[in-house]
This record gives structure tokens, C-alpha cells and sequence, in this order.
């Protein structure tokens, strides 16, 4: 295998944004320990994408109205097609089910805290909020639990990274927003959660906590390098999870959230389908063999879809 130097350094893509940077980090830390390679070995690459764009963020525009997950990927995945970069990280969670011909995601870092994060200045908890209270979040998927769970609250769009969202809390655009778990504690920052949000409260998004690392097909050495630093038991848990998300929509146009953890030799899947208005919510669990971990995400996916009936997705042609 060719090893990474100073004069020719493995360029890692990624966003600029302090968590996407705190990624890169981790997985260049990970693959100068795994192949002994000293720091300029490698080359962190920053790539503006879509989904960054200040404008659109400071306009709270949703996701749905603009791109989709692929604001965050797009711009990368053109860099690493190219060959302007070798490899390209990613938060899972933000990661399109499907990649452009000539990629493939098959290296995981191990998993950090799946859980959502309840973040406010005055107030400990969702069950501590008055009724009428503005809360601030851009995903489908947890306004949609929000409005199930507590359809007196006043939910706002509240788009931006980790910062932009916290000085909008203290600017008053609302009283109250979720950042994930993971998130914090790896900017060092999970001082920032009033609570931490159980899974059975709020089922976090599909492969939430999870860094993915994306490569050229037919970059063998990529390959290489990355089998050492990949986490066999959370690769386990997304392929159920990425599966039952391909077969549901696999857009941010659905509120859709699926978890699976290891249970004994097997793993535990749950999954949960809601209307955007959170009027409806459809869960279900699977407990299965890790060897059946796609089939059984892409069969709950069925489940829930034919208790749904027919028109549940509708409201996305609109």
C-alpha cells in the first residue's frame, strides 16, 4: 500500500463549519494512529457547499424549499470526483442514501451519543415548557415530534450550525431549539444541553451520532487506508437503519427517525414515520440477526407504510 506523505498528502474534504472541521479532525487523528503518519501526512481541504450559504440560513429557508440533504453533499462529492480531494467526511445523519456513480460509504468511525439535545435558557426540558412557547429547529423530523408530543408549543424554523443557532437563542428568535448530542460533545460544548433526550421520547435521526468517510470506488489505496480505521458494530447498526430510511424516502422532505443498537448477538431496530404537522405518528421495532440487518430495515419501512394507507406522504407533492 502507498502511504501518504508531506509531498503527496491524502486531502480530506469536508465543511468548514466547527463540527464538520472537529470531524475532519477526528479522522485524521484516527488514520495517523492506525498508519503511523505524522500530521502532514494529510491535507484538510474546506468546501463551501450549498447548504451554507449565510443568506439562506439568516432566512431560516426550510431544507425541503432548496436541496434537500444534497445541500450538504453535493459541492464534496463533485471535489472528490474530480480528484481535487482523496476523501471526504461526512455527518451520517446529513448523508443522501444513495451516492453518485463512482463513490461508495463504507467507513464508519465508531458512534458517538445518538441522543437529541434539549437546549434553552430557561427552561430544563420539553415537559418544562409553558404552553405557547416558540421552539426553533430546521429538521422535519423534530418539529414533527415536537408538534405530536407537545402540539401547544409554537415552532419556528431555526436553521444554522451549531453557533448560529445558539446566538439566535440568545438574540430571543425563540425560547428553546435541539442540536444533537454527538455534536456537542465533540466540539467540547455538551455543557450546552439542559438534557439529554431519550431515545423513547424522541427517536433520533437515522444514523445520528455517525461519521461517515466517502472514497473513489477505484481508489484502492483509499480503501486501504480507511478498512483500519473503520467500526465494524456501527457499520452493523446503519445498515439496518440506512435501509429502512432508502425504502420510507431517504429525503429531509419526510420526518422519518430510526434507530438500532446491539442486543445480545442481534441488534434492535425502531423506526417511526410522522405527518409534518405531527397530526400522526406510526412507529415500529424489529429484533434481528446482524446478517439481516437490511432486509429487516427495508421490511419495518413496509410495515409502517401499510399502516400508514394510502395519501400519508402526500402533503410532500404540495
Amino acid at each position: 500500500m502507498t502511504k501518504p506523505d508531506a509531498q503527496t498528502p491524502l486531502k480530506i474534504g469536508t465543511r468548514g463549519s466547527p463540527l464538520a472541521l472537529a470531524q475532519a479532525f477526528e479522522t485524521r487523528r484516527r488514520l495517523m494512529e492506525a498508519h503511523r503518519l505524522p500530521e502532514d501526512a494529510f491535507e484538510i481541504v474546506i468546501i463551501k457547499t450549498t447548504g451554507d450559504d449565510r443568506a439562506m440560513i439568516a432566512a431560516d429557508r426550510p431544507l425541503k424549499e432548496i436541496g434537500g440533504k444534497g445541500l450538504f453533499t453535493r459541492e464534496i462529492e463533485d471535489a472528490l470526483l474530480s480528484g481535487r480531494i482523496d476523501i471526504a467526511v461526512h455527518s451520517m445523519k446529513d448523508m443522501p442514501v444513495a451516492q453518485p456513480a463512482g463513490l461508495v460509504l463504507d467507513c464508519y468511525l465508531p458512534r458517538e451519543d445518538v441522543r437529541d439535545a434539549f437546549v434553552s435558557r430557561d427552561h430544563a426540558s420539553i415537559a418544562d415548557l409553558p404552553a405557547g412557547t416558540v421552539v426553533g429547529s430546521s429538521s422535519l423530523r423534530r418539529r414533527a415530534q415536537l408538534a405530536n408530543r407537545r402540539p401547544d408549543l409554537a415552532l419556528v424554523q431555526f436553521r444554522g450550525n451549531v453557533q448560529t443557532r445558539l446566538k439566535k437563542l440568545e438574540d430571543g428568535v425563540a425560547a428553546a431549539t435541539f442540536l444533537a448530542m454527538a455534536g456537542l460533545n465533540r466540539l467540547g460544548m455538551s455543557h450546552v444541553a439542559r438534557s439529554a433526550i431519550s431515545p423513547e421520547e424522541m427517536l433520533p435521526a437515522v444514523a445520528q451520532g455517525a461519521i461517515g468517510i466517502e472514497r473513489r470506488q477505484a481508489d484502492a489505496a483509499a480503501n486501504d487506508l480507511l478498512a483500519a480505521i473503520h467500526d465494524g458494530p456501527t457499520g452493523e447498526r446503519l445498515a439496518a437503519e440506512r435501509a429502512f430510511l432508502a425504502a420510507l424516502d431517504g429525503s429531509c422532505e419526510t420526518p422519518i427517525a430510526g434507530l438500532a443498537v446491539h442486543e445480545g448477538g442481534g441488534l434492535w431496530l425502531r423506526g417511526e414515520i410522522l405527518r409534518p404537522d405531527g397530526s400522526e405518528a406510526i412507529a415500529g421495532e424489529r429484533r434481528l440477526a446482524v446478517s439481516d440487518a437490511a432486509e429487516a430495515g427495508r421490511d419495518l419501512a413496509r410495515d409502517l407504510l401499510a399502516q400508514a394507507g394510502a395519501g400519508f406522504f402526500d402533503w410532500r407533492q404540495g
